[in-house]
């Protein structure tokens, strides 16, 4: 596409042309700000048994602040990913960020579960609504040949966040009490601050599609940036382009890819959560240590961490959706074997838990990868938060479907093949998606 001056569309520009450093640089913020949600999910966790002595709380009422945060990220996901197509990613995440470092500082204040559990909401409304703007820019930073590396590495922070932000917090506990994590988190999620303002500026196709006041100068500001020529004008906005609603992602036209996509991540997220939350029980209930069930999970991470990379590498020369498909039929059988396998020994449970990760996190990555290709920029991060905030419902569903099979009576192989067909349905899902030929690879 050429403007009036006949100049080529900066869009085109930078799908075709190599990455510069400003995008590198902006692709490795969206990677940290990923592991942000890693640490803090492992960090409440660390921290609950500090603050269930402290205050003498039972299990149902720690349940309920464990479960704050996912509520947060949820309602945070759906409504800020509408906000970041309407003012822009790099407002939203730097109000997102805002939100956390206060929500995550102001914990160490409480001394209620009332009040605990509104800073851990708040602290959840930030970072869903963070991994919808970040999506959105990873995407539109990275260039077309390295869009589905980028958008995995992305992913990848999460399980990187988990394991470093899982050991940290360890450390921490070790000298101080539970609000030392939360400290420690407050103080990381602040930095960030700086290098969003700094080193990530709206991403072009943002501000070609929404034409705030000044796009042109913005426009050319960012491209020169990059290193690019600036243009004279910007090429007409389609009406598409001229809304965003949450509404227009479940219009005719895009109704049934929001809700294959939501279904899929929904049904898929069941599953990965089941190894995230039930594999330190499991591992206990076989005969093992706490400390050793511990490692466990951390391998589990690991392998969402080398299966995200390796997934993108493939997804640079593969099709997309298909290898999506069949990452997700192996993470079902992955997450049912870690459960009916009948391996007892450490270093068995260990292998499968690290093998479902890699799976499980690829899958992760794949669906991730088809928000940003599947939803027009206008609703990009509208799109992708809705998925995510409703797949969060599968994440809070997850363990306690898991407890209930368990409660039922049924074995560990049976919870396991029953949660593992999360990833089968998401599989059935991504089948019946059409996806436009450019956006299938």
């Amino acid at each position: 596409m050429m403007s009036k001056a006949g100049q080529q569309d900066p869009r085109i520009t930078i799908d075709e042309a190599p990455m510069g450093a400003l995008q590198i640089a902006a692709v490795a913020i969206t990677v940290g700000l990923n592991a942000l949600d890693g640490f803090d999910v492992l960090s409440i966790s660390f921290a609950a048994p500090g603050i269930a002595t402290e205050w003498g709380i039972d299990r149902a009422a720690l349940g309920v602040v464990l479960s704050m945060e996912l509520i947060g990220m949820a309602v945070g996901s759906m409504l800020l990913g509408g906000v970041a197509d309407r003012i822009g990613r790099r407002r939203t995440i730097l109000g997102c960020l805002v939100a956390m470092a206060a929500g995550m500082f102001m914990v160490t204040t409480a001394h209620d579960i009332v009040t605990l559990s509104v800073w851990r909401v708040i602290t959840g409304l930030g970072i869903g609504g963070m991994l919808a703007a970040i999506n959105a820019v990873a995407a539109e930073f990275a260039n077309r040949r390295r869009r589905n590396l980028s958008l995995a590495i992305m992913v990848i922070g999460y399980p990187i966040g988990a394991v470093l932000g899982g050991s940290i917090a360890a450390q921490l506990l070790k000298g101080s009490d539970w609000r030392a994590v939360f400290e420690f988190g407050a103080i990381v999620t602040a930095c960030f601050v700086p290098l969003v303002w700094f080193l990530v500026p709206e991403p072009v196709q943002f501000l070609m599609s929404r034409r705030p006041p000044g796009a042109l100068d913005r426009v050319n500001a960012t491209l020169a940036r990059m290193g690019h020529a600036p243009v004279e004008t910007l090429p007409a906005v389609s009406p598409d382009e001229d809304r965003a609603s949450l509404t227009d992602i479940l219009k005719p036209g895009l109704r049934s890819t929001t809700l294959l996509l939501t279904l899929a991540y929904f049904a898929h997220i069941v599953s990965f959560y089941f190894i995230l939350k039930w594999a330190p029980k499991i591992v206990v209930d076989l005969g093992h240590a706490p400390a050793q069930a511990a490692g466990v999970l951390v391998w589990a991470n690991v392998g969402g961490a080398v299966g995200g990379a390796v997934f993108g590498l493939f997804a640079q020369r593969f099709a997309l959706k298909p290898m999506t498909i069949g990452v997700l039929l192996v993470s079902s059988v992955m997450v049912a074997l870690f459960g009916a396998a009948g391996v007892r020994s450490l270093s068995g449970l260990a292998m499968l838990a690290c093998a479902s990760g890699l799976f499980t996190n690829s899958a992760v990555v794949g669906l991730y990868t088809i928000f940003a290709r599947a939803f027009p920029t206008h609703v990009r991060a509208t799109g992708t938060g809705f998925a995510i905030g409703v797949g969060r419902g599968g994440a809070a569903l997850s363990p306690i479907l898991a407890g209930l099979l368990f409660n039922a009576g049924l074995p560990l192989a049976g919870v396991a093949i029953a949660l593992a067909a999360g990833s089968l349905v998401a599989a059935v899902a991504l089948m019946l998606l059409k996806l436009r030929l450019e956006d299938a690879k």
